[in-house]
C-alpha cells in the first residue's frame, strides 16, 4: 500500500543526513528523515514527505539506485506489519 513514508535499506553505514536529504529531497518536499544508529538500524532510514505522489515518484526511481556502493532498497512504510 502507498504511503508518505518510505523505509530504506542497504544504505552505506557512514552515510549523513545531509546526504540523504540530497537524494531524497530532488522528489519533493520532505517532512523528516531518521537513519537508524542502533547496532541493529544501522543503514537503515526512513523517509516521510509531505505528498504521497513525491514518495512514490522516489521510491520508484529510488529501489536500485547505487549510493556509495550499495543499491538502496525502497519500500513503503506500513505501520500495521511492523507491530
Amino acid at each position: 500500500e502507498i504511503s508518505k513514508v518510505l523505509y530504506v535499506k542497504n544504505l552505506p553505514y557512514k552515510i549523513e543526513t545531509d546526504d540523504m536529504y540530497s537524494i531524497f529531497g530532488k522528489y519533493g518536499s520532505l517532512r523528516q528523515i531518521r537513519l537508524g544508529n542502533a547496532h541493529n538500524t544501522r543503514g537503515t532510514a526512513f523517509v516521510v514527505y509531505d505528498d504521497i505522489f513525491d514518495a512514490k515518484t522516489a521510491r520508484e526511481s529510488l529501489s536500485g539506485f547505487n549510493v556509495g556502493g550499495r543499491y538502496l532498497v525502497v519500500l513503503y512504510y506500513a505501520e500495521n506489519r511492523h507491530k
